[in-house]
């Protein structure tokens, strides 16, 4: 048997059919080069500030091609941009160049998501004949444009002090952990990190692994299978089943796309831990919330809060141009996070249902606040609250999921008109398991925020071996679940 040399470099080079992700195996190797590495150099600020950044290029070089050139555009661009602004002392010409890098990054994110949609626009409602562009989307380009944004805006505002030294802030915004899909990370919050000292604990090692290995079970056993037996099959198609499949169906996405999600988000989390960075959690518990406000105070929280920091308070004047404009924005935020999501019709309904909900709330708390204030803390009360908002949430995603309005509508009508308890033996016996899984990653949502850290104490002094058998009892679990077909994360679209 010969070593096939070419195929051995075939390795390091971008394949689009398989690109570097976390559950890719290329990337064992990846991170063991980058780990010893970094852990080499950890004392040395500035070497590890190469070290991290030289990998993340190369990482996301791996997980989308050539775009990595948009990166460092997108890094050069705001660097010099930010530095300009802080030293700008004409009031005017700081607004100047902040809305010239509002322009740029925008610019980049307008041209490549949603050219093909508004050329889509013109053509079916000013009667345009536009043929659409082959522009392919770069893979992260919604979460580094966000990370820029509020980079540049926080140092108008004088509220963080830009970066000296280019290379910190080129590691920033292409940290490899969260470069692809998020977190979306502010500056203000990730570059002072990198001028103080490494430092990894044994709680910080033992929270690392419990988020990495968490992560990596919430997106590769229960989001894929769940995705692959059920929910993929029906929302493909949901007239050719019945309301009770599409109604399971809806209910395993719920629960695939919070697994998909934050499971990514627990891996990034989990390895910036690991390299004595700290990264906020991103999810906590949403399916909880009571309200739709505080839904969205535990949903994508970096996405949240960025959207009302910077879009809603920033831009729009949040509620201090009196109710009416208040609900107005909430609406008009809603929509934009809609769109952030995607160039199509789905997802600015979805925004827009979920803007609706966010000022009606506002609306009801106003209006019934005796009633609130009565009841909130009562059993009964808290579980109906939570139930109606769980409900309305699904009922959202069914429009977030489907391709198109008809598929959604369509999806709509079976749950509510094509509703038989006949079926269920049927059913049960087709997808117990997915079933099973399904109320496993419902329980698993249900276990406390604060349990990790409840639990360090007891269990962060467990011998290295401990670790590795937990690694390897993941390794088969994973192994009876594993699928030929790969699946990428739900947000790497965005």
């Amino acid at each position: 048997m010969t070593f096939d040399f070419h195929a051995f470099l075939s390795q390091f080079v971008y394949d689009a059919k398989n690109p570097l992700l976390f559950n890719n195996g290329f990337f064992v190797y990846f991170f063991a080069i980058f780990i010893t590495l970094y852990y080499a150099f950890r004392n040395h600020n500035l070497a590890r500030s190469y070290i991290v950044s030289l990998f993340s290029l190369y990482f996301f070089y791996k997980a989308s091609g050539w775009f990595v050139i948009l990166v460092l555009i997108a890094a050069v661009a705001d660097y010099v941009l930010s530095n300009l602004i802080y030293w700008q002392q004409d009031k005017y010409k700081k607004k100047v160049l902040l809305l010239f890098s509002i322009i740029v990054n925008l610019g980049l994110l307008i041209y490549f998501k949603y050219t093909n949609f508004f050329l889509a626009f013109s053509n079916q409602f000013l009667s345009t004949h536009i043929n659409p562009l082959n522009i392919m989307l770069p893979v992260g380009i919604s979460f580094y444009t966000f990370e820029n944004l509020s980079y540049t805006i926080d140092v108008y505002r004088g509220e963080f002090e830009p970066e000296k030294k280019f290379i910190n802030y080129l590691l920033f915004l292409s940290f490899f952990p969260k470069l692809v899909m998020g977190p979306i990370v502010r500056a203000k919050d990730f570059i002072p990190q990198l001028h103080k000292p490494y430092e990894l604990n044994q709680a910080d090692f033992a929270k690392g692994f419990y988020l990495i290995v968490s992560g990596l079970f919430k997106k590769l056993i229960i989001s894929d299978y769940l995705t692959l037996n059920l929910v993929n099959y029906v929302f493909d198609d949901p007239a050719r089943h019945t309301g009770v499949e599409c109604l399971v169906a809806l209910f395993a996405y719920a629960i695939v796309i919070y697994c998909d999600f934050s499971g990514y988000s627990d891996v990034a989390i989990g390895i910036a831990k690991w390299m004595g960075i700290t990264i906020p959690a991103n999810f906590l518990s949403p399916y909880q919330s009571k309200t739709i406000t505080e839904f969205w105070r535990r949903w994508h929280i970096s996405l949240s809060s960025w959207l009302r920091d910077y879009l809603y308070i920033f831009w729009l004047g949040g509620n201090r141009k009196g109710k009416l404009f208040t609900y107005v924005n909430l609406f008009i935020t809603m929509l934009l996070g809609g769109l952030w999501h995607g160039a199509n019709w789905t997802f600015i309904i979805w925004g827009g249902m979920h803007g609706i909900a966010l000022a009606v709330h506002k609306v009801w708390m106003v209006q019934a606040d005796g009633f609130i204030k009565k009841y909130d803390g009562n059993a009964v009360y808290d579980f109906f609250s939570r139930l109606l908002t769980f409900f309305f949430v699904c009922f959202c995603w069914i429009f977030f999921k489907s391709l198109t309005f008809g598929a959604a509508t369509s999806m709509v009508h079976q749950i509510f008109t094509n509703m038989s308890l006949s079926v269920w033996p049927e059913f049960w016996a087709n997808y117990h398991n997915v079933v099973w899984l399904m109320l496993l990653g419902y329980a698993i949502h249900a276990i406390p925020d604060d349990f990790i850290d409840r639990m360090l104490p007891k269990y962060q002094k467990a011998p290295l071996v401990t670790y590795i058998l937990i690694f390897v009892v993941f390794l088969f679990v994973y192994a009876q679940f594993k699928s030929s077909t790969p699946v990428l994360p739900i947000y790497l679209q965005f």
